[in-house]
């Protein structure tokens, strides 16, 4: 049920004697103000992005027919990113920053933003403290492995694949988890396990990774916020 029909609903088992309102929900003049007003009330997504940003593309999809949430900026720190070639509906604001604007402009548009929930998708670049204590468990990560293992500073993308490999593990999977001061180590939101077949390789595991995170991503978040 949408939140124009929820709020008809409401009003239906209202007992207004009014004359003045039955003639104005008669000609509904109510609910045009209500379609407009819908727009305003949408929870808003912010995501950082360093890589292909196969993620926040799954992500603005995933809420793109929603009614409560939207995503309403991307910022990236890679001006090549593929993800700058897709073509977006206009209210999606793509922004590319220098990482020395991190601290200062970016943060102060953010504040004026007011996001909702601030979505780290392959976002490489450490996040301020102040972030953190301004947005405090309103910045989210998924991080391709199950941390704490293969977490922290240069641990991303292929390298843990790569290590998880090369250690002979029998599963990995994904993190998400609350952001922090320290590399992955944020309070765990969500994880998914996998098994590590004979037959895999860093590109499979790579590949099973992927879509345990297009799955997972856009759930959790709905969930946290």
């Amino acid at each position: 049920m949408s939140s124009v029909d929820k709020i008809k609903k409401l009003l239906s088992i209202l007992e207004f004697k009014s004359k003045l309102y039955l003639y104005l929900l008669n000609k509904k003049v109510f609910f045009k103000y209500i379609e407009a007003s819908s727009l305003f009330m949408k929870k808003k997504i912010v995501i950082f992005i360093s890589g292909k940003g196969s993620n926040a593309l799954n992500i603005i999809n995933y809420f793109s027919e929603t009614e409560d949430i939207k995503v309403s900026h991307v910022y990236s720190n890679n001006k090549t990113s593929a993800f700058l070639k897709h073509k977006f509906n206009p209210k999606v604001n793509i922004q590319i920053f220098e990482n020395n604007d991190l601290k200062t402009k970016i943060f102060e548009e953010l504040k004026q933003i007011k996001p909702d929930l601030i979505v780290l998708a392959g976002f490489l670049k450490k996040i301020p403290l102040s972030y953190i204590e301004y947005f405090e468990n309103r910045i989210i990560n998924i991080h391709p492995s199950l941390l704490p293992s293969y977490g922290g500073k240069g641990m991303y993308g292929a390298i843990i694949h790569d290590k998880v490999m090369e250690n002979n593990e029998k599963e990995t999977g994904i993190t998400i988890h609350y952001v922090s001061e320290h590399y992955d180590s944020g309070q765990i939101i969500f994880q998914k396990k996998i098994s590590i077949e004979d037959f895999d390789t860093a590109k499979t595991i790579e590949e099973k990774i992927h879509k345990l995170e297009y799955e997972y991503y856009p759930k959790i978040i709905e969930t946290v916020i």
